[in-house]
């Protein structure tokens, strides 16, 4: 009997100003086979309604009533993904009773680690009961609230299902999945150690900010920018001595936590080259931490596709590193595939965080189901 098609959305931290929509054929088990993909972009307004909110946010930062601006921004996301969703269905010819759910992620505005004194926090936009109602498909959302209630990182969330990409092309213990966003997330699997995933550190996101701060662009197209630059190596070191890259895993950061001001004085070359190469050099120092250093990465993410940044991570982290899509995935729709994944998971009542990835005392179910009314 065929496994049936989940529906997994995504927008990153990165704000590329896009919808990634990623039907997946599965049980949350194993994959059986990987369907349509698209980046359906946001309004203008949408776009510019997430980038405020993600600033009020910051100064929020969970102290007192949540910003008026969140109700408005999640109205306008929610339908914006609905009209995603339909949009695809609708393309595809497909029979919404074939869809056994909708895997919505919503969008981060704010994310607080646990530390010793306090449990941790999180908030991502999104109703997804309104959407239930409107597609009239089940929609599994708020997947990280539970986690961070039990004690959890709330993140990273993809872990699972890399495993379950890692185990369909039958991959050795000591290869190993990174993925590129606006943060980089690490994950390895063993039959020894468990599945084991934590954010290595800043990726895409400081960088995209430092060209917008000069006003040229969204991003460093394929690390043009950084590739003229030169790396400040002592400005480097001393970022590298942040207390997060020597803490063991599970453990994870916030957008925001390691912000384009660190480069700020620097000219524009130079700054972008040497976020570029944080990036490199994070993953090396993540890398380290593990039981069984990994010979081999797989790259997914938009950071793949900046060469630049992969010769950072090549020669800083000292590894082989491949794309995803020298492995037939889709290096850009993983993340969405991700939450269609865990939201086939979430139905079948399966874990979705682990003490090796998230720091849950036990292996975990997650996410809210919310049935069309």
């Amino acid at each position: 009997m065929k496994k049936r098609w989940h529906i997994g959305l995504m927008t990153g931290t990165v704000l590329d100003g896009n919808i990634d929509v990623a039907f997946l054929r599965t049980d949350g088990k194993s994959i059986e086979e990987f369907g349509y993909y698209n980046l359906m972009p946001y309004d203008e307004e949408v776009k510019d309604l997430l980038i405020k909110a993600i600033k009020e946010a910051q100064i929020w930062n969970f102290n007192g009533p949540e910003p008026e601006i969140f109700s408005k921004t999640e109205a306008a996301l929610t339908n914006s993904q609905i009209a995603a969703v339909q949009k695809c269905i609708k393309l595809l010819g497909l029979d919404k009773n074939k869809i056994g759910a909708v895997g919505f992620h919503g969008q981060t505005v704010l994310h607080k680690p646990p530390s010793k004194s306090s449990k941790g926090k999180t908030r991502q936009l999104g109703d997804g009961q309104k959407m239930a109602n409107k597609l009239g498909i089940p929609v599994v959302y708020d997947f990280r609230t539970k986690d961070i209630k039990e004690g959890g990182q709330g993140a990273p969330l993809c872990p699972v299902y890399h495993s379950a990409l890692l185990k369909k092309i039958g991959a050795a213990p000591t290869t190993a999945i990174l993925n590129l966003g606006g943060l980089g997330n690490l994950t390895c699997s063993s039959e020894k150690y468990g599945l084991i995933a934590f954010d290595t550190g800043p990726a895409n996101a400081p960088i995209n900010d430092w060209i917008k701060s000069f006003n040229i662009g969204q991003m460093d197209l394929d690390g043009e920018i950084a590739a003229r630059g030169k790396v400040d190596e002592n400005k480097l070191a001393a970022i590298l001595k942040n207390p997060y890259f020597k803490v063991s895993f599970p453990k994870s950061l916030d957008r925001f936590d390691f912000s384009y001001k660190i480069a700020e004085g620097m000219p524009l070359e130079d700054g972008a080259a040497t976020l570029t190469a944080l990036v490199g050099a994070s993953v090396g120092k993540g890398l380290d931490l593990l039981p069984i250093r990994p010979t081999q990465l797989i790259v997914s993410g938009g950071g793949r596709k900046n060469p630049t940044m992969m010769q950072e991570i090549s020669s800083r982290a000292n590894i082989d590193i491949r794309t995803a899509d020298k492995y037939n995935w889709r290096g850009d729709a993983i993340e969405a595939e991700c939450f269609a994944f865990l939201a086939a998971r979430t139905l079948s009542n399966l874990p979705i965080s682990y003490p090796k990835t998230t720091g849950v005392w036990k292996p975990m179910t997650g996410g809210v189901i919310a049935y069309p009314s």
